[in-house]
């Protein structure tokens, strides 16, 4: 597993992130599951772009908690992309089997590390995270897991066993800070898996089909 800087001011910089720094693994026709606004479609162009999603901008439009069944047959798009999504669905182990089969040749997830947003608002004693709580009306949408980058690492890994994918990258991303700041940070969890639990905020992992 690698480890590169990059930070995200809203929603719609991970896909344009993840289109641009893996534009090699989304050649020819790119299935974007979970495609919220379709940032994706600008990056790829509208004739490769299929977006599926309750979202308005989507192409397809599917409520993928109540349905895990994407209407696509197998193999029927070179590259399937799901960006942060997986953690929205109690259905997710259903949703990534579908990712498999309707993708020709690969695939591209990524997770969030839940502990890093939510370990200076606890350390801090403030009272509720983001994605998560106890609202008085039911939440639109919520993140039904709660991981850190070594579990998000276990599962990606797992999967590709499972499947019999290999993984081409393993990417985790980390906030951009003065290089000082980083030494010290490194200095006092000097075992990469803390590091990373603590500071890197996304997991991004390229799979081929075999």
């Amino acid at each position: 597993m690698q480890t590169e800087l990059a930070y995200f001011a809203e929603r719609q910089d991970r896909p344009r992130f993840i289109g641009k720094r893996f534009a090699r693994a989304l050649a020819g026709s790119v299935l974007d599951v979970g495609c919220d606004r379709a940032a994706l479609r600008d990056l790829i162009g509208a004739e490769r772009y299929t977006g599926i999603d309750v979202s308005r901008e989507a192409d397809v439009h599917q409520d993928l908690m109540q349905d895990g069944e994407l209407p696509f047959n197998d193999g029927s798009c070179d590259a399937v992309v799901c960006l942060d999504v997986l953690e929205h669905l109690e259905n997710l182990h259903q949703l990534f089997g579908e990712l498999i089969r309707v993708s020709r040749r690969h695939i591209v997830v990524s997770l969030p590390n839940n502990w890093c947003g939510a370990r200076r608002r606890l350390s801090r004693g403030h009272g509720s995270i983001a994605h998560y709580g106890l609202p008085l009306d039911p939440p639109i949408d919520r993140h039904r897991w709660f991981f850190g980058l070594t579990e998000a690492h276990e599962f990606l890994e797992g999967m590709a066993c499972r499947h019999g994918l290999d993984v081409e990258e393993l990417v985790a991303l980390e906030a951009p800070r003065a290089a000082l700041l980083r030494g010290l940070r490194h200095i006092r969890y000097p075992k990469r898996e803390r590091y990373l639990n603590r500071y890197a905020h996304t997991l991004i992992c390229v799979y081929r089909k075999g």
